[in-house]
């Protein structure tokens, strides 16, 4: 017998115990896997008491970082505090309310009987002798606020306007009353909340005096978060009813502050947007329009937002002569709300005037709901000029008759006004011939040898410069206290780095003498 074959029966042994230990450890693997899948430990589904238990348990937390705020007269805690609000929000249910306000106010105390009245008697019900109070009530004003404002919350969520409108009055009146400066941020949530009520109920006009005494009180107090937030519903109780000139006359008049939170102040640069678009100021609407954008938490929660700041930014590009980008409408917070604003577009960018039209009345109902109809019928003259940069484009030398049917207008006099009317706005660069009746369109200007590319640059670099100084005013300094603490500190190093140097230079010394003896 040959060495081949015994050398090819070696190998397919070889082969077989290979694959037989392969097939053993996958079994072992197999077997751990499962063996781990049986003793992981399964995560433990609380029940219904357990998850009251702690929101109660972070709403008391609360309590405890608002009284730490209003002593240390440090707003970051109450900012942490209602920051957490929205995830609180989900949660809150009438036992929890009642338990809670059961273990902040005694029996006898008014505010708990006005408080439980609204939940009603079955929240009543779930309290228990543990949830009673058994010590006596420690005199925190932002604390009664607090739980005012959250059984707000809960009214506005369960519909009951009524009854959240009797206690915003009531909750509102109180903070005017107290004129504590620790309860600054929570009265901009308190007033939130009441104009929503109002909103809500159809009776916006009925708190407008009261809104703008409240501005007009934040405004010399120096109150930033009241301020920012009684601008931006005072604004908005302007445009429920159309008043734009009183909305512009607001804004004029007042000064929003630098201090303001992101939110309010990417709501405010959309209403001054918005106004500023209505005045024909077309490019600072484009740039308060872009900052509220960039401001806006991009996020689910704030999609509304998101879909009404765009859809107005889309139709001020537009005015402006500019084309948005294909991306923003693939975005899949804007996409659905954003179809009959890419059809607009499609309509300006090409210049068809038939399929404007068409567009415009078979979606009239939501631009009305958008309140954007009236901008969007100033779009027929960009239409119109799209159409004419495309034939002088393409065309070198075009009859004035030919316009007309390219365009749909109604007569050469009419196309010949708005060829005349593009060349004098620096539309086109053309010539009309008004004896031959035809328009002579010169060559093309190389874009780069024009202010274009500079203008652009000019703008990026502009955005740049406005964010870092945006960003060097948001940075937070240490207190003065941390400050001293620092300096000791430094000064004790000082000292220990003069006592090391003197040692070191004592020692010197000794062993220059020693080298002497």
């Amino acid at each position: 017998m040959s060495e081949a074959p015994r050398r090819s029966t070696r190998l397919n042994k070889a082969q077989e115990d290979d694959s037989k230990g392969k097939s053993k450890a996958v079994d072992q693997d197999v077997e751990m896997e499962d063996s781990a899948a049986e003793t992981a430990p399964k995560e433990k589904v609380l029940t219904g008491k357990e998850l009251e238990a702690l929101a109660i348990a972070d709403i008391k937390q609360h309590f405890a970082l608002f009284t730490k705020s209003a002593k240390t007269h440090e707003s970051r805690f109450a900012t942490r505090a209602l920051r957490s609000v929205s995830s609180l929000r989900k949660r809150l249910t009438a036992p929890i309310l009642a338990r809670t306000i059961a273990s902040h106010y005694s029996k006898e105390d008014a505010a708990r009987k006005t408080l439980l009245g609204y939940l009603g008697a079955d929240a009543a019900a779930n309290i228990t002798a543990e949830d009673e109070t058994s010590s006596a009530k420690v005199d925190t004003p932002e604390v009664d606020v607090y739980l005012h404002l959250l059984v707000m919350i809960f009214l506005l969520d369960q519909g009951h306007l009524e009854k959240g409108i009797e206690l915003s009055n009531a909750t509102v009146k109180t903070v005017q009353d107290l004129n504590r400066r620790s309860l600054d941020q929570l009265a901009a949530k308190v007033y939130f909340y009441y104009a929503r009520f109002y909103e809500l109920s159809g009776r916006l006009s009925e708190i407008r005096p009261v809104l703008l005494n409240a501005q007009r009180t934040a405004t010399l107090r120096r109150d930033d978060d009241t301020q920012s937030t009684l601008i931006n519903l005072l604004l908005r109780n302007y445009f429920h009813y159309n008043l734009y000139d009183q909305a512009d006359k607001l804004v004029s008049k007042t000064t929003f502050p630098e201090a303001a939170t992101n939110n309010q102040l990417a709501r405010y640069m959309y209403y001054l947007g918005r106004i500023k678009a209505i005045q024909l100021e077309y490019t600072e609407s484009h740039q308060s329009l872009l900052q509220a954008v960039r401001k806006a938490p991009q996020n689910n929660i704030t999609a509304g937002f998101q879909q009404e700041a765009n859809k107005l930014l889309i139709i001020v590009q537009l005015l402006m002569g500019e084309i948005p980008e294909r991306s923003l409408f693939r975005q899949p917070v804007l996409r659905k709300a954003l179809v009959p604003y890419f059809q607009i577009t499609q309509a300006v960018r090409v210049g068809d005037l038939n399929k404007f039209q068409e567009t415009l009345a078979a979606h009239a109902p939501t631009f009305n709901a958008d309140k954007n109809y009236t901008l969007i019928l100033r779009l027929r003259h960009n239409v119109i000029k799209t159409g004419i940069r495309m034939i002088s484009l393409s065309y070198s030398r075009i009859s004035l008759r030919d316009v007309c049917l390219k365009l749909h207008l109604d007569s050469e006099e009419d196309a010949e006004y708005i060829v005349a009317k593009s060349i004098r706005d620096g539309v086109i660069d053309a010539t009309i011939d008004h004896e031959k009746g035809y328009m002579r369109s010169k060559e093309n200007v190389d874009i780069y040898s024009t202010n274009e590319p500079q203008n652009a640059f000019h703008q990026r670099i502009g955005f740049c410069l406005k964010l870092h100084n945006d960003s060097v005013k948001a940075m937070r300094f240490p207190l003065k206290a941390v400050n001293a603490d620092a300096a000791e500190v430094e000064a004790a190093r000082d000292q220990e780095r003069t006592l090391v140097q003197e040692i070191a230079e004592a020692d010197e010394d000794m062993d220059e003498d020693h080298d002497e003896l």
